[in-house]
């Protein structure tokens, strides 16, 4: 899967663009990389969401263990990847019926928190139990949410275009070729929101993320730790 945004929605990370700057290497816009992955995963479908955004997915060589899923609904755009433990309760919890998947699960529930005041639509996070990534786009306010879950058992990463947007991907080697070394895995039990303060911990939610700049033989030019967990990083 993959979610591209530009900067009319996402600030870019100072983190990445201080990894891409370290070591300087080839890029591509990011039309180019939408335009990669639509002929590398065929059949493919995608969406673009004016100038804000553009979403793209694949069933192309999907894991059993990890199906992914898109749906759309009152201006809110999903992506996800993986499988809920506790959907059948979340189910009910929220007044969805039996037919209601992983996608339309987020996106139910991210509406309804968004929807009532104090709670940000990010404590939906703490109750969604499996294996997960997703990437959430809400047209009506312009926020994105990406997450992932506390194990990391659904590969994602970031990176930056050449023109300055932002990536996220299950697949490194799709990003690697255009975001260069501006390029880093999305730290598991993490969100991130362009409207509740950028990258944090769901997990752990008193605990800073903070970046390191890997080593100049990994392929990522950054890693993100939650203070108090392991370091995680991509070789390939």
């Amino acid at each position: 899967m993959l979610g591209v945004f530009s900067g009319e929605v996402v600030e870019v990370p100072a983190e990445l663009v201080a990894a891409g700057s370290r070591t300087p290497s080839p890029k591509t816009r990011a039309s180019e990389l939408v335009a990669r992955f639509i002929d590398s995963s065929v059949p493919a479908v995608s969406f673009q969401i004016g100038s804000l955004g553009h979403l793209a997915y694949s069933h192309a060589n999907q894991s059993p263990f990890r199906p992914r899923s898109f749906a759309a609904k009152d201006d809110i755009f999903c992506l996800f990847e993986g499988v809920l433990d506790n959907l059948g309760r979340l189910r009910q919890h929220y007044g969805l019926s039996k037919s209601a998947n992983e996608v339309m699960l987020v996106i139910e529930s991210y509406k309804a928190l968004r929807d009532r005041a104090p709670y940000p639509p990010s404590s939906m996070l703490a109750y969604l139990s499996g294996n997960f990534a997703f990437v959430l786009f809400d047209k009506s306010t312009s926020s994105l949410l990406v997450a992932s879950d506390p194990d990391g058992k659904v590969p994602l990463f970031w990176g930056i275009t050449a023109d300055g947007c932002v990536a996220f991907a299950d697949n490194l080697d799709l990003l690697k070729g255009s975001c260069g070394k501006s390029l880093a895995p999305f730290p598991q039990g993490c969100f991130y929101s362009n409207t509740l303060g950028g990258l944090k911990s769901f997990e752990n939610p008193k605990n800073k993320v903070t970046a390191i700049l890997a080593d100049e033989e990994e392929i990522c030019g950054a890693t993100f730790k939650v203070e108090g967990s392991a370091v995680l990083t991509a070789t390939h």
